[in-house]
């Protein structure tokens, strides 16, 4: 493991968040910085996030913390349903730009529109692992494409849970 230190991650963060938020309980993000770090060797850790400007306190923390926000603007529906703000094409294409600049991806997420990036890093040799919030709601997609490097979050309750 010694000459690949030098880990970005790319989190999906809606993803994350309601993927953890589905198993009953709150990711402490310090905790999950702390654990990419030891664990993965992650020197960068970027969160693809929707932009909403009622979440001003989350975004300073979670950049004190240091996590590297990429925003997308959202669309908020006319009937009053939930805000989207399709996040997919941001990841891939940072985790692209940046390819020559790390040994290794994290890739953060179950969603299953992320398995030809996952792919593409598989079989180059460039991935770390992908961390899924969730075994059951996982796309079988990215069980499939990262094979072994594969591991979820429900496995890692006691150690990330929010107190």
């Amino acid at each position: 493991m010694g000459k690949y230190k030098n880990n970005f991650a790319f989190i999906d963060g809606q993803n994350l968040y309601l993927g953890v938020e589905n198993l009953g309980w709150s990711l402490d993000y310090q905790k999950f910085f702390v654990y990419l770090r030891h664990k993965y060797q992650v020197k960068k850790a970027y969160i693809f996030i929707g932009y909403v400007p009622w979440n001003q306190e989350l975004y300073k923390s979670l950049q004190e913390i240091g996590y590297i926000l990429v925003f997308k603007p959202i669309l908020i529906p006319k009937n009053g349903g939930k805000p989207k703000g399709n996040i997919d094409a941001d990841l891939v294409l940072r985790a692209m730009i940046d390819y020559r600049l790390y040994d290794n991806a994290v890739i953060i997420t179950g969603d299953g529109d992320f398995y030809s990036l996952v792919e593409y890093l598989y079989l180059a040799g460039k991935l770390r692992i992908v961390l899924a919030p969730h075994k059951k709601n996982c796309s079988i997609l990215l069980k499939k494409k990262a094979k072994e490097k594969i591991d979820f979050l429900d496995n890692l309750k006691e150690k990330l849970l929010q107190k």
